[in-house]
């Protein structure tokens, strides 16, 4: 990957991302290597395979991989806190990982609706919990959620993630406030629709 610019800050700064190993994540997890950034990322794949080829393309700084459900709370904590003993406090976290699957208003029960908000939204909020104290002792940090456009679209054919993506953003505001104080920016991306292999495999006809 090349990039036009350098950003020297994040050269040395343990960066988290969920689901970091492949489509969205995966360009994520190399464009912070590139800046020199220590990279830990979980993902529900092996993804070692892809870590030690970045290891080799950047002179050793190899990403380190934690496979996890990012459902489960308690693993998704226990994995920042394995990330933290690897490369220190986290100084960006950035929540990457979601499951667009696609469903009928008709047919899709609790489970299915408690699943989806389960991967879309419920970690983001369980992982800022995790690293504030971590920025708050460094002065400060960056916490990034990846929204979609897809909610201020209005799209249909999968509610439960589109109402998932706009919690991301009432998320955001209201960590913003209350994190702002610590000098700890929170932050929403929201991408179009962008034909990673899972959109191709899927969704394009």
């Amino acid at each position: 990957m090349k990039l036009n610019a350098t950003f020297s800050d994040l050269s040395g700064r343990h960066v988290f991302i969920t689901g970091g190993g492949s489509g969205i994540g995966a360009s994520l997890t190399e464009g912070f290597l590139a800046q020199g950034a220590k990279v830990s990322f979980v993902g529900l794949s092996d993804a070692n395979e892809f870590c030690d080829s970045l290891g080799e393309k950047y002179d050793g700084n190899r990403p380190h991989f934690i496979q996890c459900n990012i459902m489960d709370i308690p693993g998704l904590k226990a994995a920042i806190g394995e990330a933290r003993e690897l490369h220190g406090p986290v100084g960006v976290l950035l929540n990457n990982a979601a499951r667009d699957d696609r469903h009928e208003l008709s047919d899709y029960d609790v489970e299915a609706w408690n699943n989806s908000l389960a991967t879309n939204l419920r970690p983001h909020f369980f992982t800022a919990q995790t690293v504030a104290d971590d920025m708050r002792e460094a002065g400060g940090g960056s916490i990034i959620n990846m929204s979609s456009i897809s909610y201020m679209m209005g799209n249909a054919g999968y509610p439960a993630y589109v109402a998932a993506k706009a919690g991301i953003m009432g998320l955001t505001r209201g960590l913003a406030r209350e994190l702002g104080p610590d000098n700890i920016r929170v932050n929403a991306v929201m991408p179009g629709w962008i034909l990673t292999e899972r959109q191709r495999e899927l969704w394009v006809t």
